[in-house]
């Protein structure tokens, strides 16, 4: 990161505490500043007391559908609302049909397949964060 830029936060919804901690550190290394929350509920009582410049979330958290329902009310809620959301998910090899992005049912603005390739997730959380 060049000199007098500001530090991007990151947050990280997953309960999956390794993939949290693994990723904290990927995102640290590369400059940015990570938070974390392991359930839908810790992450939106989070984003109303800081606000991350984006948000990577679990489509499976505590119940299959929580990534789901937790991106249209990030989307749906003034606070949040225009924050970059980035889905991380296995569901596409679970179900016999393929779940994309769209602005109704997944307002996410990428999605990503676990398990999650390193370099990848980092050039998908440069991208949205140079736009």
């Amino acid at each position: 990161m060049g000199t007098g830029k500001m530090r991007k936060t990151v947050l990280l919804v997953d309960d999956d505490t390794d993939f949290v901690e693994m990723h904290r550190k990927l995102l640290a290394e590369h400059g940015y500043k990570v938070l974390s929350a392991f359930n839908g509920r810790d992450c939106l009582e989070l984003v109303h007391g800081e606000k991350p410049d984006l948000i990577v979330l679990d489509m499976m958290m505590e119940s299959e559908v929580v990534g789901f329902h937790l991106s249209r009310e990030l989307r749906n809620c003034e606070h949040t609302k225009a924050i970059p959301l980035v889905m991380i998910t296995s569901v596409n090899e679970k179900i016999p049909f393929r779940v994309e992005p769209d602005n109704t049912w997944l307002p996410v603005d990428a999605l990503i397949e676990k398990p999650v390739d390193p370099l990848l997730f980092l050039d998908v959380v440069d991208k949205i964060l140079r736009e």
